[in-house]
């Protein structure tokens, strides 16, 4: 039987501008995103599967068709009548994105409402993996329900990935963002923090300084990244410092921080040490902004050396 990586948050219909003034349609969404890019690298003990909620409409049929067609299991996600895939638009600016959302009605922010469903899905997976944009989409109820079955599968030595992704709009005020992020990170056993965010929000003046506040809140393993200023990682061995990995040209960022996350936990999972998972999950995200779009075929990506 092959081990879980267990990925839960929303899958959304992406819009992105396809020329002529016409839009190209896909599916994409960070806590997605990430299984995608490690299911690309992860060997065949490994399967990959998504935790969400989707509607009963055509393109809830269409996605689950897709993340099927990737090799990504969809056992685990719910079908709820009335409800939708939530929907982005991808507006780019010399490389840099910025997006507009429509999920209101998005059946992913009912995902954890069945506690006995979302409980099964973790007690079948070795790795666990959810996001700061999980635990905002949610209610306040759900959201706790989350963090206390993740929670448990930490006790149960699961291992847990966290990455805060830290989206302000999302939430009602920037004190329940942080309050709940924390939340969040004290359940986690490996967290992936964007230096930028964590600067903005939590007021952290260098990396070093973040991977502290997450190791104090009981991380084992802290990975912060810093665009092209590199990546420091923190763990019960040392404090280590990985340089970015060159892109050219930059053409989108989006998914940057999703592929390094899914690369790295895959190269991990794979037996690789940290600085070795960092070094290569740099050169995918480089390769990622290279190309237009959240998710890039194998055909331009690196291809790891395992040791």
């Amino acid at each position: 039987m092959p081990k879980t990586f267990l990925s839960i948050g929303e899958c959304m219909i992406e819009l992105s501008q396809a020329g002529d003034g016409h839009l190209k349609k896909g599916f994409a969404g960070d806590s997605f995103n990430t299984a995608w890019y490690a299911r690309a690298f992860l060997g065949g003990g490994w399967q990959v599967s998504y935790f969400t909620a989707l509607g009963t409409d055509r393109l809830s049929d269409e996605m689950l068709a897709f993340m099927s067609s990737a090799g990504i299991a969809t056992d685990h996600v719910r079908r709820i009548d009335g409800r939708n895939p939530g929907m982005y638009m991808i507006h780019l600016k010399d490389g840099e994105r910025s997006f507009q959302y429509w999920r209101e009605t998005s059946a992913a922010r009912l995902l954890a409402e069945d506690r006995e469903r979302l409980r099964a899905a973790i007690d079948g997976a070795e790795l666990v993996y959810f996001s700061g944009i999980t635990l905002a989409i949610l209610s306040p109820d759900d959201r706790g329900r989350l963090i206390d079955e993740i929670r448990r599968a930490r006790e149960l030595g699961k291992a847990v990935a966290f990455d805060p992704n830290l989206r302000p709009r999302l939430w009602e005020s920037t004190d329940t963002m942080c309050a709940a992020i924390s939340d969040g990170a004290r359940a986690a056993t490996m967290i992936f923090p964007s230096f930028d965010d964590e600067r903005s929000y939590f007021g952290d003046t260098t990396p070093e300084a973040t991977a502290k506040r997450y190791r104090d809140l009981g991380a084992e393993l802290v990975v912060v990244k810093d665009g092209e200023n590199g990546i420091t990682i923190s763990d019960d061995e040392a404090l280590v410092h990985v340089r970015a990995h060159p892109a050219n040209p930059v053409r989108d960022t989006t998914s940057a921080g999703d592929s390094f996350n899914g690369a790295f936990l895959a190269m991990q999972l794979r037996g690789q040490p940290s600085r070795r998972a960092a070094e290569f999950a740099a050169k995918v995200a480089a390769r990622v902004i290279e190309q237009p779009g959240a998710l890039i075929g194998s055909d331009h990506l690196p291809q790891p050396e395992v040791v």
